[in-house]
């Protein structure tokens, strides 16, 4: 192997890592320069490695959104901090694919392990099953295929043996504010969104519990609902002390959408927002967001263990023979072959400890708070939500010959082609508002001040621009 190489990668990369507080935000390039540099013919004979290496960095640099800046607030996307980069790259030079414990028994154990504390962290049931997928999207796909097979049981259907076929019909409960993924993740099983009955929301996005209660009244048959812990744009929580027991009176599967919220479990301070969580039968969350992970590292979390593993028995025969005791990574997600992404989770758990997660979910809510407090402190600025995470909504009031939505669509535009900061702009109850979301463990007040003086700057000067 070329040690050199890998050196200079690593060089590469260190230096990149030093300079994210630096270079812009926003990718420089436009498509049309990136296609230039990479959107080549494929070589017939190859090239030397450091060539091709160095062809990459030279044709990707520019197009790379600089997301671990600490002022990056687009997307709830967190950092990513030095032993969980240093871990990740171990995890691709040992390669060990995390499909049974024959293919590696350091993997299976680890992901053991790694299981074991998130449930402790997150206050949720230690016998639970575990599985370390992409993201919550196939979080969701998993804990929903598993409910939909339990719930068709309770009702003396053999999915496995039948398929959806003829099948009883499913209720699918979702709150009007749930999360895209959801919705790809019921097409994607199979039960079309067009059977989801969609529950009145208040203002800050809960689902309420009269219409909760309403449209699990309106079901008959198998039934499962979907509650959210960290709405995408306020970051509220449904009530779920109160709606879990009207969804258990039902015999409905709560799912909960937990893709950043539900770290707020591990807060001493903020687990108050996830009362009653734990009586949920699945859950799904992200670490690459408040862990501050690389990507990608998801986990769904079913209650229920044994029909977890249920979801997937089909076994390759030169996989060795299934233990009692060995953990098989695939039984608990849809992949087989897969990166041992457990490896990273281990390092970061290590290194921070339970009161080090607390404290990055503390501090991204603190300057959230912050966040909100000087935005509304400028002219003409509405914040929109109750901060009770690390989410803000924040509205202008928009020169009076402007369309609102133009209006602020431009200034997240300006924002992002300036560079210092990234912040987008988001749909919330009929108006297009900016979007602040704070993931990142190493945001500082000085960060959100330098943001704010950007959000005002980029609003006069839109304003000056319409001729306001």
């Amino acid at each position: 192997m070329r040690d050199d190489l890998l050196l200079n990668a690593a060089q590469i990369a260190i230096q990149y890592r030093q300079t994210v507080d630096e270079i812009p935000v926003v990718s420089t390039a436009t498509r049309a320069e990136l296609a230039a540099q990479l959107d080549q013919h494929l070589p017939e004979t190859g090239e030397p490695p450091e060539a091709a290496l160095r062809a990459l960095v030279t044709g990707v640099e520019r197009g790379l959104v600089n997301s671990a800046n600490p002022r990056y607030f687009g997307f709830v996307m967190g950092g990513s901090t030095p032993v969980s980069i240093a871990a990740d790259w171990l995890t691709s030079a040992w390669n060990q694919n995390a499909q049974v414990y024959l293919t590696s028994p350091a993997a299976a154990l680890v992901e053991e392990v790694v299981a074991g504390w998130l449930l402790d962290l997150l206050g949720l049931p230690g016998d639970a099953g575990v599985g370390f997928v992409t993201g919550t999207q196939m979080a969701h796909f998993t804990a929903l295929s598993v409910a939909r097979n339990a719930v068709l049981a309770r009702h003396g259907w053999d999915i496995d043996a039948e398929g959806l076929q003829g099948a009883p019909h499913i209720n699918v409960v979702c709150g009007e504010c749930c999360h895209a993924t959801l919705h790809s993740a019921i097409r994607m099983m199979g039960l079309g969104t067009r059977n989801i009955r969609t529950v009145t929301a208040d203002d800050e996005g809960r689902m309420r519990t009269d219409a909760f209660r309403q449209a699990l009244a309106e079901c008959s048959g198998p039934t499962i609902v979907c509650l959210q812990a960290g709405n995408v744009n306020t970051g509220s929580f449904d009530p779920f002390a109160e709606l879990i027991p009207i969804a258990r009176e039902k015999g409905a599967w709560a799912h909960v959408d937990g893709a950043f919220g539900l770290w707020a479990a591990a807060s001493p301070r903020d687990r108050w927002l996830t009362a009653g969580v734990e009586s949920a039968d699945s859950w799904s969350t992200d670490a690459h967001k408040w862990l501050n992970v690389p990507y990608d590292s998801g986990m769904v979390i079913i209650r229920d263990a044994n029909a977890h593993r249920a979801l997937k028995t089909a076994r390759c025969a030169y996989a060795g023979t299934e233990s009692a005791v060995d953990r098989d990574g695939s039984q608990w997600v849809p992949e087989n072959s897969r990166r041992a992404r457990a490896f990273v989770l281990y390092a970061a758990l290590r290194a921070f400890g339970r009161q080090g997660v607390a404290e990055i979910v503390e501090h991204c809510c603190d300057m959230a708070r912050a966040f909100a407090d000087r935005l509304a402190s400028l002219p003409g600025a509405q914040v929109l939500n109750q901060v009770a995470l690390n989410q803000v909504l924040c509205r202008f009031d928009p020169p009076v010959n402007a369309d609102p939505s133009i209006f602020h669509t431009s200034v997240a535009r300006r924002l992002q082609r300036e560079g210092a900061c990234w912040i987008g702009a988001t749909q919330w109850r009929g108006q297009t508002a900016l979007r602040i979301s704070v993931s990142n463990g190493a945001t500082s007040l000085a960060d959100v001040e330098t943001a704010v003086g950007c959000v005002e700057r980029a609003v006069a000067l839109e304003r000056r621009a319409i001729g306001d």
